[in-house]
């Protein structure tokens, strides 16, 4: 798939697999969402890239997330929430601005992480994963059946939850595989 899809460039971080809610208030953005539902289609999650240059659109880093509105709501401030839903990735480029600032950009489908490794191999990154979804409940929330068994969904979520530089995210998502991460993950998880 190419298409010109929306961006939503923003410092939390959503890959395939993934949820998140998100608070939508400048226009642009409110724009963005009322157009993927009413299409039915979605926009792409990008990590933000501090040391590139906005006017340029160098801010944007290359790989994406394609996500779709999965729930909505007026929040208690008067503000939309959204949950959404990370369906696959995506390389992005030629970025465009519109009048309003959103961001459109030329979306190529990138092909999935090989992961093969068993269950068994990502212990103990799936119960310390548990763990972690068990103490923040608005963590767990967003997931109706977690998928604690798939190692990919596991190394997902731990790169969408590590505090670390979104320049060494994007390294681990240009890999071709899961090993690089699976690796990095094994000597921070015990």
């Amino acid at each position: 798939m190419q298409s010109q899809i929306p961006l939503f460039p923003l410092s939390a971080h959503l890959l395939p697999g993934g949820r998140t809610s998100l608070r939508i208030f400048e226009p642009r953005y409110v724009r963005m969402v009322k157009e993927a539902c009413a299409s039915n289609s979605g926009f792409v999650l990008c990590m933000l890239n501090a040391r590139g240059n906005k006017e340029n659109n160098e801010h944007i880093f290359p790989i994406g997330t394609y996500a779709e509105v999965i729930d909505f709501d007026v929040l208690d401030d008067g503000l939309l929430g959204i949950k959404v839903a990370g369906l696959f990735g995506v390389e992005v480029s030629d970025i465009k601005t519109e009048a309003d600032g959103l961001r459109i950009g030329s979306c190529q489908t990138i092909e999935p992480w090989r992961c093969n490794i068993t269950p068994e191999e990502i212990s103990p990154m799936d119960e310390r994963l548990k763990e972690i979804f068990d103490r923040y409940q608005e963590l767990s929330s967003l997931y109706e059946k977690p998928a604690f068994e798939d190692p990919l969904w596991v190394v997902h979520r731990w790169l969408e939850l590590l505090p670390v530089d979104a320049r060494q995210k994007q390294y681990f998502l240009e890999q071709k595989d899961c090993h690089k991460l699976l690796n990095y993950l094994s000597a921070l998880v015990q």
